[in-house]
């Protein structure tokens, strides 16, 4: 292993020195809900805790089809960029500004009358319904200024430029941190506002974090070959489409995903709000390991699609095994981490002993499935860099809706093996979406191989 890691130094490093800030400004939107949970789990209490459980539940299923939808244009990028087609980036780039705000518009609608709709009617605690709707409603609103954030910051990764949008993520947090405390506590003369508190400070953070990716890109020299081109007037169709036939794909594939352990929250609540606000402080935890997995899987994206662009097969295979061993490492450290302080690590989201009891033994579990869920995300990045979404989407779909979530469901209301069983379920999911897109991987590359007759 040492004599592979030596003779193939440089691509660890180039991965590692491109993935490092994007694990680190894909982490940034885990821990805008990361925040909120522990601020309202600490200054709120259970009922609150559970409300923010449940409106991220039903709110992540809206939010990630967007974050798909923008991602669309990274491949693509890479893609031209690879070619040496810095017009086609910007006329990219434009296409991608509009899509993103007609998708903003829609995914907005579809929280007002939809998740509010099945918020209200998911046989959940009527007192904890009441206490998220308000929440719900104002995170609504931050989806254009974060989809206008992330055409920008899509564009400048897709190019390789992935410091920018870390520094700006970093920054942006702070201060969604801070106006949090401020508002949920009621400081400074301030009336305690309680979960509203922690979602008009997310609103601001992602309006103050759209408009400095927006200014950078526009702006800075790094692009100037690229922006001469750009225009907000340039609208083409076919663009668009070329960019949704990957975002689409991709969106749903965080659909699939990120709606199971929506429904596993769902799941959660039909045995109890202690029960719920436990299953939200595990996932919590084990949601900052998957995004900071899913930096490398972007990185593999970008490194793959750049390679692929210009037929560069050799350096694409390698690209790709890279990263599988990168995120391999990360999430056995994640795993033991996990299993070693499980009864310690509740703490940092909740004060609530029983809900702490509770979430301990899951995060066991959590340290079980880690490596399935890094494997299958790097599986889901490296496909996405060849423009092969449609069979990964397909496997993550039978993966989480087919397998995870009905034994999910069997385990944890049928044989009432409780919110143990929920996970277990889960794990499964993971680990039959690993496999499958590993096995795709494989295909491709090989196939790809025979068209070019290497």
């Amino acid at each position: 292993m040492f004599n592979y890691y030596k003779s193939n130094k440089m691509y660890y490093l180039s991965s590692m020195a491109l993935a490092g800030p994007v694990v680190i400004s894909q982490l940034g939107h885990t821990l805008v809900q990361t925040a909120d949970t522990i601020i309202v789990g600490h200054f709120s209490g259970t009922i609150s805790l559970a409300a923010v459980s449940l409106v991220h539940s039903v709110f992540m299923v809206v939010l990630v089809i967007g974050l798909g939808i923008a991602f669309g244009l990274t491949p693509l990028i890479a893609q031209e960029n690879g070619r040496g087609n810095y017009q086609e980036c910007a006329k990219l780039l434009s296409n991608s500004f509009w899509l993103n705000i007609i998708s903003a518009i829609l995914l907005f609608l579809l929280v007002y009358f939809g998740s509010m709709y099945a918020m209200q009617h998911a046989d959940q605690d009527p007192l904890v319904v009441e206490t998220a709707k308000p929440y719900l409603l104002i995170l609504s609103l931050s989806i254009l200024p974060l989809m206008l954030f992330n055409t920008f910051k899509q564009f400048a990764e897709g190019l390789g430029f992935t410091k920018q949008a870390m520094n700006i993520t970093i920054w942006g947090n702070v201060l969604n941190v801070l106006l949090a405390i401020v508002l949920v506590k009621g400081m400074f003369g301030i009336k305690p506002m309680g979960v509203v508190g922690v979602g008009i400070a997310t609103l601001v953070d992602r309006i103050l974090m759209m408009a400095v990716m927006a200014w950078y890109v526009l702006n800075s020299s790094n692009f100037k070959r690229y922006i001469q081109h750009f225009s907000v007037k340039f609208i083409d169709v076919d663009r668009m489409k070329n960019i949704l036939k990957i975002g689409a794909p991709v969106a749903m594939q965080y659909v699939f995903e990120i709606g199971a352990f929506a429904a596993a929250a769902l799941i959660a609540g039909m045995i109890g709000a202690v029960e719920q606000a436990a299953h939200q402080t595990a996932i919590t935890l084990a949601a900052m390991t998957y995004m900071m997995a899913s930096g490398i899987a972007s990185a593999a994206t970008i490194k793959v699609g750049n390679s692929f662009g210009n037929k560069n097969f050799f350096r694409l295979r390698k690209f790709a095994t890279v990263s599988y061993h990168l995120v391999i490492v990360f999430m056995i450290i994640c795993a033991l981490i996990f299993a070693v302080f499980n009864q310690y690590l509740p703490y940092i989201i909740s004060t609530d002993l029983a809900v702490i009891a509770l979430a301990g033994p899951l995060l066991i579990i959590a340290g079980g499935f880690q490596l399935f869920d890094g494997t299958q995300v790097v599986g889901l990045g490296v496909l996405r860099g060849m423009g092969d979404v449609n069979i990964p989407t397909f496997i993550t779909f039978v993966a989480y809706w087919v397998v995870g979530i009905p034994v999910a469901y069997l385990l944890g209301i049928y044989w009432n093996v409780g919110v143990k069983g929920i996970w277990y379920g889960l794990t499964l999911g993971l680990l039959t979406s690993s496999v499958l897109l590993f096995l795709r991987y494989q295909y491709v590359v090989k196939r790809k191989l025979i068209e070019v007759g290497a």
